[in-house]
């Protein structure tokens, strides 16, 4: 018996997708920011200054990208098993 054919894995360590999880930081950033009552502006500031540091540090050590991947494993890994339970409970009502 042949051992089955490797099957070409996605690019999992793309440009897009530590950006989206650097947005994903920010927002979570300037969520809290903003829930400890700062200044909405100020919270956005804050954030949007987090996404340009976590995606400059991204770019520039190889450290730094390999924690945002393991970041962004987890995060789309969560987004995922949401969206199954979400889809099994429409399913299961016929939408």
């Amino acid at each position: 018996m042949n051992s089955p054919a490797p099957t070409a894995q996605p690019a999992s360590n793309s440009p897009a997708r530590r950006i989206a999880v650097a947005l994903i930081l920010s927002g979570l950033v300037f969520t809290a920011l903003w829930i400890m009552v700062f200044n909405m502006v100020i919270s956005l500031l804050i954030g949007v200054g987090c996404c340009v540091v976590i995606v400059a540090a991204g770019s520039a050590s190889d450290v730094v990208e390999m924690i945002l991947d393991a970041v962004a494993s987890v995060i789309f890994g969560v987004v995922a098993v949401i969206a199954a339970i979400f889809g099994a409970i429409f399913s299961v009502f016929g939408f």
